[in-house]
């Protein structure tokens, strides 16, 4: 076996930045009359729904009911998912499928939202969990990126060694736990410029700049 393809899930496999944005925003306008940003939430993708929304309100200066606002952002976010068309990116399919089909490698999701966000968001974008080895979401883990923990827990789930693993990241905060965690990591600049995200391997501005070769090839470098 050639290795293991690790997908994070916002941002990688789903366009769910606009509708976590607009539900953070429905949230603090709702709960506590405060006019959020799209971009006050940038800071903050890929640390978890609990950083999301604790992050901004920090910058605001306002203490939330933390568990309240986590649960009413996640029936927004869920509610908008409902109403969207496919939200996947383009190639993620195909890559998914021509690494599936090769017996040399396997395949895992690790995403920092809990398990209530993380189906609803892979129906959404189309995804289907049978083609996949492993299934991490942030319920089965203690520390949320940048802790490497997430990552790790995917690699122990298949009895692989991190360093056999390749993760495919949008987030700054990702590709710090992917690098923790001892693996390669190639980032898509989906949620960030490239600037941002040059501590990853490889950088790609899409998925479909992404194949078995490319892999192995970060694989053994």
């Amino acid at each position: 076996m050639d290795g293991v393809i690790v997908f994070d899930m916002d941002g990688v496999l789903g366009d769910t930045e606009p509708p976590c944005a607009d539900a953070g925003i429905a949230m603090f306008r709702d709960l506590y009359g405060r006019e959020a940003k799209v971009e006050d939430f940038a800071p903050y993708i890929g640390t978890g729904a609990v950083r999301y929304l604790e992050g901004p309100a920090q910058d605001f200066g306002i203490e939330i009911d933390t568990p309240h606002a986590v649960a009413y952002a996640t029936e927004k976010f869920i509610e908008l998912l409902e109403e969207a068309e496919d939200i996947s990116f383009p190639g993620i399919h195909a890559l998914i499928d021509s690494v599936a089909s090769n017996a040399e490698w396997k395949l895992a999701i690790a995403t920092s939202s809990p398990e209530n966000k993380a189906r609803p968001t892979l129906k959404a974008a189309r995804v289907a969990l049978e083609k996949f080895n492993a299934f991490i979401n942030g319920d089965m883990v203690t520390h949320k990126k940048p802790n490497p923990e997430i990552y790790l827990t995917a690699a122990q789930a298949l009895g692989i060694n991190p360093a056999d693993c390749v993760v495919i990241e949008d987030a700054v905060e990702g590709i710090k736990a992917a690098k923790a965690a001892g693996m390669r990591c190639i980032a898509i600049t989906n949620s960030f410029p490239a600037e941002k995200l040059r501590d990853a391997d490889l950088v790609v501005d899409s998925a479909e700049h992404i194949n078995l070769e490319i892999l192995h090839q970060i694989l053994t470098q």
